[in-house]
């Protein structure tokens, strides 16, 4: 079950998992859990490098295959700014180049008014097995269609990884 609010400048996701939230926050907070469910479909995140710690960075780096058949990478990085385990994650997120310097929007293709800095929260909620997930994403334009279809293609590859996960648990 998913629902989305796109409001000014802010993306909200709730979704339910039938995990543990011991176990989504591994999915989040775990590179080599993270790298398989991270990013639309089409793209594979490879690099994922995480310091869980408030004021550590972060480095994702997801690649995808362009219709002419070139590759496509894009990086983003940030800080952590809070942490909770198991409740709640929350970290800035730039576009970046492959050594986590913030660079502008337009490096990527996206209009030179798009924001390069904006900021992610998770919040997790135990319902004694299951998971309750809402997703905030603050600075993203309301009219920014491919965050909220990214997220949503994101959150339906994290609910296929979670029953791999539990499946060979």
């Amino acid at each position: 079950m998913s629902e989305s609010t796109l409001t000014k400048d802010t993306l909200v996701i709730e979704r339910f998992f039938d995990a543990p939230v011991a176990l989504i926050w591994q999915l989040w907070t775990q590179p080599d859990h993270f790298k398989n469910w991270y990013g639309p479909e089409g793209f594979t995140t490879f690099v994922a490098k995480m310091d869980l710690r408030i004021g550590g960075q972060r480095l994702i780096c997801m690649e995808t295959q362009t219709p002419d058949g070139s590759s496509m990478k894009i990086w983003t990085g940030g800080e952590y700014t809070e942490i909770v385990p198991n409740e709640r994650l929350v970290y800035i997120d730039s576009l970046t180049d492959e050594n986590g310097n913030v660079v502008s929007p337009s490096a990527y293709g996206m209009p030179d008014d798009h924001p390069a800095t904006t900021e992610v929260t998770v919040l997790l909620e135990d319902l004694g097995g299951r998971t309750k997930m809402i997703m905030t994403h603050v600075g993203v334009p309301a009219e920014e269609q491919g965050a909220n279809e990214g997220w949503r293609q994101s959150f339906a590859k994290l609910a296929r990884y979670i029953e791999t996960v539990l499946n060979n648990a």
